[in-house]
């Protein structure tokens, strides 16, 4: 008897890469991460007929949630948030096989409650399942949950064959590295590291994934990925909206520990790597180890390599908007950075003496997120001293949000009788020529643990790579308080610091997203 035949409504559902029977546990399944990104990406899946044909999905939390309601409120949470049309018919095939179990992180009774459930739906299936879970809670109860799914044998079942359980962790995956380490041993205290899913949505996105494509696949391009052709990199994470809601949160992250040591550490590993052996998980991810360990201690203190600032009022998307300390749940003597600026130096063979500038921040002129790759100018005077022509130094930009694609600038003589010449663009977008609708990061990123492919997750000694640069610093910021906080108008591109901190190598930030 084949799946489909076991359970008519699977009809539609297939397996995907080896996809085993999956039960998904989704920890904080009532958070806004599970409403507009998790439950929509699983229905999207379903669209798609990615996901396995035995898959249940049961949702955890604090609060008592009857099924049917649990049932009721996520179609409504992917009806609102999913990126294609709610269809009823669709989603009833998972629908009819999700439930919920209530019941605190730290109390052990509701994880045998939930070894209930999940016998029950093996019960259902008529097999075994694989069981994913999903941590997408606060991360003060990281700690609380995986000590229950190790001590309930939850984080042990399979262990070992084709259906042992995994675990996904969101971010932020520590606040230093103390607390990463320490994260990092309770983890494997319960899980093997091959069960372990650190994830960043960033790695999930489409332009993020296409990297090493363009950098390995393309052989115009690698002879020149080295400090020979390469003047120095930009790499910007901005955001145009301000704290929100999520000012509580916020204000004991700031935007280096909330974008820099993660989503832009990740930018920064895949486009200074060397080439990996294969495209295997372990080879990907130990380039990426090898080049975050390579990445110079920052000098500290005035005149360094970080500039830290806060967004004052001013005028953002043509509407006038509060200062940070203004915003809802922000103390006053609040010394959290809202915008980051960072010269990062790589001691290895490929990248000795190029600059790699990062910066991130909220209310800045506009949501953007890009690498950008300017090479060195061309070395030859035969276009020096003469008005006529404009060569400037070429320039590969990967915009990764919101208008996916890549552009290359390159000098070009303008048509006419008089020698003149002008910067061109070359512009690829993935919208145009793929079509827009492409599949969201977490769509992607759960598909991926559920086949147990690890590439586009985290490895342990990743993050505690990441964390050994980025902890002095923020030490030193904690213990300077206000000191050396800088300030900029809501709507700029970040304080004066910033700059200066790149004209001290002769340089200027680039127009972002232009």
């Amino acid at each position: 008897m084949s799946d489909n035949d076991r359970h008519p409504f699977l009809a539609g559902l297939s397996k995907h890469r080896g996809a085993q029977p999956t039960c998904l546990v989704i920890f904080g399944a009532s958070g806004d991460l599970a409403a507009r990104k998790l439950l929509p990406a699983l229905y999207n899946l379903a669209v798609d007929s990615l996901l396995p044909s035995d898959f249940t999905l049961i949702g955890f939390g604090r609060k008592p949630i009857p099924d049917a309601e649990f049932r009721q409120t996520s179609s409504s949470d992917i009806e609102k948030f999913s990126r294609r049309e709610y269809r009823k018919d669709i989603w009833k095939r998972v629908c009819d096989h999700t439930y919920y179990q209530a019941g605190g992180y730290d109390e052990f009774a509701a994880y045998e409650g939930l070894k209930a459930k999940i016998a029950s739906a093996e019960k259902t299936a008529g097999r075994p399942l694989q069981v994913v879970f999903y941590i997408s809670t606060p991360p003060t109860v990281f700690e609380a949950i995986l000590e229950n799914l190790g001590k309930s044998g939850l984080a042990s079942r399979g262990l070992g064959t084709a259906l042992e359980s995994k675990v996904i962790i969101e971010k932020p995956f520590g606040r230093d590295l103390a607390s990463a380490v320490h994260l990092n041993t309770v983890a494997a205290r319960h899980f093997q590291e091959p069960q372990i899913y650190r994830i960043d949505h960033y790695l999930g996105k489409e332009t993020v994934q296409d990297l090493l494509v363009q950098r390995f696949a393309n052989p115009i391009l690698e002879p020149l990925w080295n400090n020979r052709h390469v003047d120095h990199v930009q790499i910007t994470v901005a955001e145009e909206l301000g704290v929100g809601s999520r000012g509580g949160y916020y204000d004991h992250s700031g935007a280096t520990r909330d974008m820099l040591q993660n989503h832009t550490m990740q930018l920064l590993a895949l486009t200074a790597m060397d080439q990996p052996a294969s495209l295997s998980a372990e080879h990907i991810r130990d380039e990426k180890v090898k080049l975050l360990q390579s990445v110079q201690p920052l000098r500290l203190g005035s005149g360094g390599d970080a500039v830290r600032a806060y967004y004052t009022a001013g005028l953002s998307g043509g509407e006038t908007v509060v200062g940070y300390h203004q915003e809802k749940d922000i103390p006053a003597s609040s010394f959290t950075e809202t915008f980051c600026a960072l010269k990062l130096s790589i001691d290895n063979a490929r990248w000795s003496g190029v600059p790699f500038y990062m910066r991130s921040g909220k209310r800045l002129a506009r949501r953007v997120s890009e690498i950008a790759v300017q090479f060195k100018q061309p070395v030859s005077g035969l276009f020096a001293g003469d008005s006529r022509y404009d060569i400037a130094p070429n320039r590969l930009v990967i915009q990764i949000q919101p208008d996916e694609g890549m552009t290359l600038v390159l000098n070009s003589k303008v048509p006419g009788l008089e020698p003149r010449t002008q910067p061109v663009r070359l512009s690829f977008r993935y919208a145009t020529t793929y079509g827009s609708n492409t599949p969201e990061a977490y769509e992607r990123l759960i598909l991926d643990a559920i086949v147990g492919d690890r590439t586009l997750f985290i490895r342990g000694d990743e993050t505690e790579a990441s964390w050994r640069l980025f902890t002095p610093l923020l030490q030193s910021w904690e213990k300077a308080g206000k000191q050396s906080l800088e300030s900029y108008a809501a709507g700029s591109w970040g304080p004066s610091g910033a700059d200066e901190l790149l004209a001290a190598q002769g340089h200027t930030w680039r127009n972002a997203g232009r």
